[in-house]
């Protein structure tokens, strides 16, 4: 069923009210990927990324999305480049697709397939771009290439923008992506480190 992107931006904004942090599990195949997702959950990030760039990533999205449903959490797919990855992934059960860029031909198959869609940016282009297009929530990669400040500067023409803080975010430098602006933080293998669960754990409380 088809969604617009107003549609899509309420999904966002409802799916991250527990926690202002996605997980991204990239290449870890299917055991692994799930026990980090598993951590994620257990610490409340209801957000979960599996990228889809192989035949394994397919196979860890289907076994990661059937055992979120079964929490009643929604697992999406990232690295969504095409049209024919998005149906890749609504095949194997992601309930939304994360881009590293802004593709609008990928966004739209997305959201005719009824998935939400969080396209990448990283300039004020490609901002214009996503909200001419009604989508008020994107990810900015990479993030620590970006830097902190960009945030903040991004925010003051586009004040309506959510962002997703994408690509070397961990525990260590979490806050300041949220302090400067962005509504969430994306992190991948600051779960399979131990010494950061707390530290999320306590982002994640406020």
């Amino acid at each position: 069923m088809t969604i617009t992107a107003a549609q899509s931006n309420d999904w966002f904004s409802h799916n991250f009210e527990a926690a202002p942090i996605m997980a991204i599990l990239r290449g870890f195949g299917v055991r692994r990927s799930l026990e980090l997702a598993t951590i994620a959950w257990d610490l409340g990030i209801n957000s979960v990324e599996i990228p889809i760039q192989s035949p394994q990533d397919i196979e860890s999205l289907a076994a990661i999305a059937s055992a979120g449903a079964a929490r009643g959490l929604h697992v999406g797919a990232g690295t969504v480049l095409t049209p024919d990855h998005v149906r890749q992934a609504a095949d194997a059960g992601a309930a939304f697709t994360v881009s590293p860029g802004l593709d609008l031909d990928t966004v739209a198959a997305s959201l005719a397939a009824g998935m939400p869609s969080l396209p990448g940016i990283a300039s004020s282009s490609e901002i214009q771009r996503a909200l001419g297009q009604g989508l008020s929530w994107v990810k900015a990669f990479p993030a620590t290439a970006l830097g902190t400040t960009w945030f903040k500067a991004q925010l003051g023409p586009f004040p309506q923008l959510n962002i997703v803080a994408t690509g070397g975010v961990d525990a260590g430098n979490l806050r300041d992506y949220l302090g400067a602006g962005a509504r969430v933080g994306a992190v991948g293998s600051a779960l399979a480190d131990e010494s950061q669960l707390s530290e999320l754990a306590a982002i994640i409380a406020g």
